[in-house]
C-alpha cells in the first residue's frame, strides 16, 4: 500500500503542478480538501481524470461515498487498490 501511496501522492504533485510542496511532504492521512492541503473541487476533478487514466479505475459520480475516496491519499490508495481487486 505504501508503494500506491507514493504514486498517488506524486500523481497529485504532477498533475496539480503544485510547485510549493513535494510528494514527500504530503501525509497519507492528511486531509486534501480544506483545512489539509487545501485541494478544491477542480483539484478534485483533475485528480479523478489521471487516477482513471493511470490506474483504469472507474469513478461513479453518483457514489454517495464518493468525497470519503477523496478525503486523504490513504483513502484514495484503498480505493484505487479495492478497484484494482474487482477488476481482476
Amino acid at each position: 500500500m505504501d508503494a500506491l501511496e507514493d504514486r498517488i501522492r506524486r500523481l497529485i504533485v504532477e498533475t496539480l503542478n503544485l510547485e510549493d510542496i513535494s510528494a514527500g511532504e504530503i501525509d497519507p492521512e492528511e486531509a486534501l480538501f480544506g483545512e489539509g492541503l487545501g485541494l478544491d473541487s477542480i483539484d478534485a476533478l483533475e485528480i479523478g481524470v489521471e487516477l482513471q487514466k493511470t490506474f483504469g479505475v472507474k469513478i461513479d459520480t453518483q457514489d454517495e461515498n464518493l468525497s470519503s475516496y477523496f478525503s486523504s491519499v490513504r483513502a484514495l490508495a484503498k480505493f484505487v487498490s479495492r478497484q484494482l481487486e474487482q477488476a481482476s
